[in-house]
């Protein structure tokens, strides 16, 4: 199976679990990108698999025109819905409905180890006008955290088919390129604060999983809410959370 079929099975029905369980990114985040790429009231900005918008929604203060970009339809229904100040197109990294060098921005969070990297990269660049900033985020869950390498445990992270944000060297693709200059890069913190049973949207939103059949999703579930019984609500997830920058050449 390829990357692209293995996201399709997993995020193709979870838009409302993903949205339900999803943290959001640090406010430093969102700062960091505004200020470097830059974003500004006058720009045109691009939310790359914009799932269902939950960093697409940050960017709304900027007064910035925003247009999310989503392969999936049930994602796309919930971004509809939280977002309605952005344009929704339906499209993928390797093939963006846009023109050349249109755009002042690109965004990706959460989401760039599911590309076919350097087709991405080619596209992005395409679509950026000399100067414009690619961003890219992941939230990463800390589990130097005992009870959250229980939780890794748990869900076979370790084993997972999917792939990984952490398997990529992200500056060394990019500058295969030649079209970037090169990534900087900042670590932050987030502590996503979640009951039970939004632990389990969180879980059951993660792609390989979402795949499986319903009665692993179901005893899944239970095993999960059994790890934090005990645990006094609301508990707080902490990520790590890092975030990426260039600017097209």
């Amino acid at each position: 199976m390829s990357i692209a079929d293995a996201a399709a099975r997993g995020f193709g029905s979870a838009g409302e679990a993903y949205e339900r369980g999803r943290p959001s990114y640090p406010a430093e985040a969102v700062s960091c990108l505004v200020e470097k790429l830059p974003v500004e009231r006058s720009s045109l900005v691009v939310d790359l698999a914009a799932g269902t918008g939950k960093l697409t929604r940050l960017l709304v203060p900027t007064g910035a025109r925003l247009v999310a970009v989503e392969p999936e339809a049930s994602m796309r229904e919930v971004l509809v819905a939280k977002v309605p100040e952005a344009d929704l197109l339906a499209g993928t990294a390797e093939a963006l409905p846009l023109a050349d060098g249109a755009v002042d921005a690109v965004v990706v969070a959460q989401a760039f180890h599911w590309f076919r990297v350097p087709e991405a990269l080619a596209e992005v660049a395409r679509v950026l006008r000399p100067g414009g900033g690619l961003g890219v985020v992941w939230n990463d869950r800390d589990d130097t955290v005992a009870w959250v390498a229980e939780l890794a445990a748990l869900i076979r992270w370790d084993d997972r088919p999917a792939p990984s944000y952490h398997e990529v060297d992200w500056a060394a693709a990019v500058a295969a390129t030649d079209r970037f200059g090169p990534v900087e890069t900042r670590r932050l913190r987030l502590e996503q604060r979640l009951d039970a049973e939004t632990l389990v949207d969180r879980v059951l939103s993660t792609s390989y999983i979402a795949a499986s059949p319903m009665e692993d999703q179901d005893a899944l579930a239970g095993r999960v809410r059994g790890l934090v019984a005990a645990m006094e609500e609301p508990f707080v997830l902490p990520y790590r959370t890092d975030v990426f920058w260039c600017h097209r050449i």
